[in-house]
């Protein structure tokens, strides 16, 4: 072809047209990159994206969520925090990430009880819901806790000087019972000889360790209730049942007499504690780790015949403890005969369906969600545990939240199956590893050397 001036300058206009049209192009792909969102998850297993589980519950979740992390400058435990909301971001975009140095704010460390760097504090509507596990089974439960909107009310028997609910002495509950509030449950007080009967809508009838004795028509009425299927929390301390026998009976436990001494505790505190560091597997404390402090408890049993309850224990002391009736006085060591060994029961659970008859006898308040058709109850020979002495000690906080959680029925629990990814361990036996060790440092650089003499050889031939 013939050049001139002409065909140089129609082979510059399309160079141009070329630059320009490709930038239009580019310019056009980096638009639609901001309007459309296109992901793909080539993981085995898709272990990079939501199941469908936690898809779901987030479909039924309107309105924006809040998660809080608190979490030191680490980088990788931050990535982690990230990439886990991240999953769920890309399945609800109104989902907002903060992240907080809790070295930076410790007061508000401490009036929320974070324990655990990276723990999340999941906002919803006015309601709350703290996590340390990272994972999305405990995320995606945490969620559906928080976005329920269930009226929950705790109604804590009064006037036989039992814990106050909202009180600041040591002895009260004044600091979980707030607690309590933060995280969407109504805490009220009921004096039955002022009202004779336990208010319809009562999620959970709480007694916290009355000191005088209850009489005859009020303990009447906690077992009536009891029979009608309501849910009940019942905080014992070492001492009478101050007219709670029937109560008792009913439920078919027994509470022994003495105190339960750990020496462990002993030898850190210098007073008769109790420690837990281990928790039986049951629906109250799963996922519990932490662990927790009961000064001066009471050990527990659960009588043979039972009727149609199930449960058994979830607080259990150490086997090296003992239970005794001796004074705790002096020198505190266990006698052979008079003392009994541990482990013992500290708290116990007991849950049954409740009967036909009886459901609906009891209404719910206007508003509030229908009564669950199962009965729960818990006795814990401790209440101590949970007052403002003792509240911030260790795991105890966690523990009574984990005790309210799966008594007011807050447990529904979604099973988010596992992803994992093909078996990628290679196992090799103690020959097999010489093998290979040898000819990477031997075999393959011998293999390379002779490579290379032969090709060396040959081309020297020629």
């Amino acid at each position: 072809m013939e050049v001139s001036a002409r065909s140089r300058l129609r082979v510059r206009i399309q160079n141009i047209a070329f630059v320009v049209l490709f930038l239009g192009v580019m310019g056009l792909l980096a638009w639609l990159s901001t309007q459309y969102t296109y992901q793909a998850d080539w993981t085995a297993g898709h272990r990079n994206t939501l199941t469908q589980a936690s898809v779901r519950v987030l479909k039924r979740i309107a309105g924006p969520v809040t998660i809080t992390a608190y979490a030191r400058e680490n980088p990788q435990l931050r990535r982690r925090i990230r990439n886990l909301v991240d999953r769920y971001r890309r399945a609800k975009s109104d989902i907002r990430l903060d992240f907080i140095n809790p070295d930076t704010v410790p007061a508000q460390v401490r009036q929320l009880g974070i324990t655990v760097d990276g723990e999340l504090v999941i906002q919803y509507r006015g309601r709350s819901q703290q996590l340390t596990q990272l994972s999305e089974q405990a995320l995606t439960n945490a969620l559906l806790r928080v976005a329920s909107g269930t009226k929950r009310r705790a109604v804590f028997l009064t006037g036989h000087g039992e814990r106050a609910p909202l009180g600041r002495a040591n002895f009260d509950l004044g600091d979980f019972g707030r607690e309590l509030e933060r995280k969407g449950i109504a805490v009220r007080t009921l004096n039955l000889a002022d009202v004779p009967n336990i208010p319809a809508g009562t999620t959970v009838l709480v007694i916290a360790s009355p000191r005088v004795n209850l009489l005859p028509g009020e303990t009447a009425e906690i077992v009536d209730y009891v029979k009608k299927g309501g849910n009940l929390l019942w905080f014992h301390d070492p001492g009478p049942l101050h007219g709670l026998d029937p109560l008792a009976k009913a439920l078919h436990i027994r509470l022994l007499p003495g105190t339960i001494v750990d020496p462990a505790a002993v030898r850190l505190f210098r007073a008769p504690f109790a420690l837990v560091t281990r928790y039986p597997p049951t629906p109250v404390t799963q996922g519990m780790n932490l662990l927790t402090l009961f000064p001066e408890a009471a050990a527990i049993t659960i009588d043979g015949n039972h009727d149609d309850w199930q449960g058994g224990a979830f607080l259990q002391s150490s086997a090296a403890s003992w239970d005794t009736t001796r004074p705790l006085k002096g020198t505190i060591s266990f006698v052979a005969g008079k003392d009994r060994r541990g482990p013992q029961d500290i708290g116990v659970y007991l849950t049954r369906a409740i009967p036909s008859k009886d459901v609906g006898k009891r209404k719910s308040a206007p508003g509030s969600s229908a009564r669950p058709r199962s009965q729960r109850i818990a006795v814990i020979g401790d209440g101590d545990f949970l007052s403002n002495t003792y509240l911030g000690n260790a795991g105890n906080l966690n523990l009574g939240l984990k005790i309210f959680q799966w008594i007011t029925h807050n447990d529904r629990f979604v099973d988010v199956p596992a992803r994992t990814a093909p078996d990628r361990t290679l196992t090799l036996s103690a020959s097999e590893e010489g093998i290979m060790g040898f000819g990477l440092l031997f075999g393959l650089p011998v293999l390379l050397l002779g490579s290379g003499i032969v090709v060396w050889y040959r081309r020297r031939r020629r």
